[in-house]
């Protein structure tokens, strides 16, 4: 379609009066536009922005101008989430993922119509009085404007001659109906694709289609296979874009043109997981006779193999991250690039983008220099043998050329001295239990363990930050707009919650509106029985790292200025960044579109949010299909949570997390004190508080809505001797007790009991 014509389409589609605000890409769905005219459509939204018809309101819902604000002001466009009592909550678009729940707006389950988790929703709003008779806001769904996906993954059941679909999790708290399984062959316990027909509500139940049997619940492959769909993951390359790879591979010749810096000779090193997919970042470090540091930050030269515009770019784009899951990885780029063409191997040439940058003796940056390069790795490390030479370097000598042993040394100096800079600057470092799944050739749990975050780590990623905030202040010296990776500061109030939350513990802090306090608690309660707890509500106060030009600043990292430029092989956002590096090269002044930019960054937090998703799921799924084999395994645990139902317990040598639910405490009565965030009983001594050691045995595993359940054996000694100190400090039991028992569990952390963390596969800051 034609811009001119497009455009006037636009307009008259956006100045109808049944037009509500939506994004561009819903837009392009009203408007039943080929993928061919999605760039017109863009160019046609840019012109009437300029002309003054719409403009942009919260998360870029395109509005028309001078639109009646009275009608309007009434009702609101947000996010659905539905409970399993049929209630659900709106968070208005342009809210903030991590801000207080008081943004949500309640909606009556009879007032949900079929709006399901997920789907972007438009509430009228309305006042209703509450329990105690104060005044209440609340909304009711008119129209459902986008939905989040009709299709789900669950399995295939019967019941009374009825053919049902339990969906996967908490989306529904009923099966779904479905008509003529028998099409599809499917078998009770299979797990199943449907496409909903008719989504459940209040006033009736939902039905649907099997459009795909994925085998037998617990089969190999079988639970992979489950979470692709539930995210809809990408899966093989189009052909284009797979011919524009081999087209690159085989102008690659390992020449070193014009342009690029020759610096094959220099020692260089790359340091990765002994189970590494791709090489995308190297090493080289020298110190310069005023006893200044050199570090070089050799990056692969994604950029030089993805011809910008191209099909293989625009599927990268549209992937924005590759996606690590337990037993297989889902590439961004091609493994003829991401695994050969630019992974930089040892003893090959290999293009990079270099980020040289110059420190004092004493680790302050004082220059930066990108370019690019040839180089070529003199040896490949594992965090496992770096760490094997730092216990014992003289026994490395003989293993090593004298240039790679010093250049480990020197490495490893500096990478400790930026270490302490950045935490001396307020950098905020969480200690979180990262699980690692041992599986078998069919992708099946043999068993399970903590990763641990040793000095070979730290000295790779003090220098991957060290380039991302080099290269992210060169470019915000030159006044340019660009994608950085931005951490809002906590709001006031989750810092207020936070430190109440943290004396309430019986840790002794000022107010954590201070990152410094922050980081001395954190330091406290370190290896002590609180650390689990005390880190987790640190990392419930904080907002979601995210893509975006806005210059917010990284909270976390205490860091004015950052981006993602380490990893173009598996990040989009880092590639944009290098693409700019190109064109100041050349002499040019990159693109400064801020509006596209907002949504490229948005696309790509979007991206990197069900990759994470999806990565946590399947490891969940497969350890507690590996759990459920186990019942009444016994485990030592810790407190991290506590509510009226029950105790949120974490596993120590195995880091599975789940619930004991309150009516299991079968020795007492309990009851809730939120002042203490204790359980304590009617007999006097009986209290679990966190931090509380314990010991549990694997009472249920729920597979289709991802849950576990402890039973508990006995409070350790200890824990005990701790607790049994009167929580209460003199109050009567009704001052601060409730007696809520057996709600659904919901972790106070924000998520369901489930069976364990997913771990990033690469640094992601």
């Amino acid at each position: 379609m034609e811009l001119e014509q497009l455009e006037q389409t636009l307009l008259a589609h956006i100045q109808k009066s049944t037009y509500q605000p939506v994004k561009p890409k819903v837009i392009a769905k009203q408007l039943n536009l080929a993928e061919e005219d999605l760039k017109t459509l863009k160019r046609a939204i840019k012109r009437l922005l300029k002309k003054g018809h719409i403009v942009y309101g919260a998360s870029h819902l395109i509005i028309r101008a001078g639109a009646d604000k009275a009608k309007t002001s009434k009702t609101i466009v947000g996010r659905f989430h539905r409970t399993a009592k049929g209630f659900g909550f709106l968070r208005p678009l342009g809210t903030p993922k991590s801000a207080e729940k008081t943004a949500d707006i309640y909606v009556p389950a009879k007032r949900t119509a079929d709006a399901a988790t997920g789907d972007t929703v438009r509430i009228r709003l309305f006042k209703t009085r509450g329990s105690t008779g104060e005044s209440k806001i609340c909304g009711e769904v008119i129209e459902i404007v986008e939905r989040e996906t009709h299709r789900f993954v669950g399995t295939y059941g019967e019941s009374h001659g009825y053919a049902l679909v339990q969906v996967d999790g908490n989306v529904f708290s009923e099966p779904i109906l479905v008509g003529d399984p028998g099409v599809k062959g499917a078998r009770i316990d299979d797990k199943v694709v449907i496409e909903i027909v008719r989504f459940p509500s209040h006033f009736h139940e939902g039905e649907g289609v099997i459009v795909e049997v994925l085998g037998a619940r617990g089969a190999p492959g079988v639970d992979l296979l489950s979470v692709m769909r539930e995210y809809d993951l990408p899966q093989e390359f189009p052909e284009a874009a797979l011919e524009v790879a081999r087209e690159m591979a085989d102008k690659f010749d390992e020449s070193i043109g014009e342009g690029r810096r020759d610096i094959t000779a220099e020692t260089i090193i790359t340091i990765d997981p002994i189970d590494a997919r791709d090489f995308d970042d190297a090493i080289s470090l020298t110190r310069l006779d005023n006893g200044h540091w050199v570090l070089s930050v050799h990056i692969a030269d994604v950029a030089h193999f993805v011809p910008e515009g191209s099909a293989l770019d625009v599927e990268a784009r549209n992937r924005a991250t590759s996606i690590y899951l337990p037993d297989m990885v889902i590439p961004m780029l091609p493994e003829i690039i991401s695994n050969n063409l630019a992974s930089l191997q040892p003893d090959k040439v290999r293009y990079a983008k270099t980020a040289k940058i110059e420190f004092t003796p004493d680790g302050a940056r004082v220059h930066t220099e990108v370019f690019k390069s040839a180089i070529k790795s003199k040896r490949r490390f594992t965090y496992e043998e770096v760490d094997d030479y730092l216990e014992d370097r003289e026994a490395w000598k003989e293993k090593l050329t004298p240039q790679v042993h010093k250049l480990l040394a020197d490495m490893h100096e500096l990478a400790m001295m930026l270490r302490e800079r950045r935490f001396q600057r307020g950098s905020i470092e969480l200690i979180m239990p990262e699980l690692k799944l041992d599986l078998d050739k069919d992708g099946q749990v043999t068993g399970a363990h903590v990763e641990k975050n040793t000095e070979s780590h730290q000295i790779i990623e003090e220098f991957m930050l060290a380039a991302n905030e080099a290269v992210a202040e060169k470019l915000h010296d030159k006044e340019l707009f660009f994608l950085r990776r931005v951490h809002d500061s906590p709001e006031v109030n989750k810092l207020e919650a936070l430190t109440e939350f943290v004396r309430d513990v019986g840790i002794e802090c000022d107010s954590l509106h201070s990152r410094f306090e922050i980081i001395r608690v954190l330091e406290k309660v370190r290896d002590l029985p609180e650390q689990a707890a005390v880190n987790y509500a640190t990392l419930r106060s904080m907002k979601k790292a995210i893509y975006s030009p806005e210059e917010i600043g990284h909270y976390a990292l205490a860091s004015e200025c950052y981006c993602h430029f380490t990893s173009p092989i598996r990040r989009y956002p880092d590639l944009t960044i290098h693409r700019m590096y190109n064109e100041l090269d050349e002499g040019k002044k990159p693109v400064q579109d801020y509006d596209a930019m907002m949504a490229e960054g948005e696309h790509c937090s979007e991206r990197e949010q069900r990759a994470a998703s999806a990565e946590r799921d399947l490891v969940k799924i497969k350890l507690l299909n590996h759990l459920s084999q186990k019942i009444g395994m016994e485990m030592e645990a810790v407190i991290t949570g506590v509510e009226s139902f029950g105790l949120f317990v974490q596993g120590l040598e195995l880091p599975a997390d789940g619930l004991i639910n309150i009516n299991s405490l079968q020795d007492d009565y309990y009851k809730y004190d939120r002042t203490t965030h204790s359980l304590v009983g009617h007999r006097s001594g009986n209290a679990y508080r966190l931090g509380d050691k314990l010991k549990v045995a694997i009472a249920r595993v729920d597979l289709e809505k991802r849950e576990l359940d402890f039973r508990l054996i006995e409070l350790e000694e200890h824990a005990a001797d701790h607790q049994r100190r009167s929580p209460t400090s003199g109050r009567t039991a009704s001052d601060d007790f409730s007696y809520q028992r057996g709600k659904p569990a919901k972790h106070p952390q924000g998520g369901k009991s489930h069976g364990g963390k997913g771990k990033p596969k690469k640094r992601k800051r």
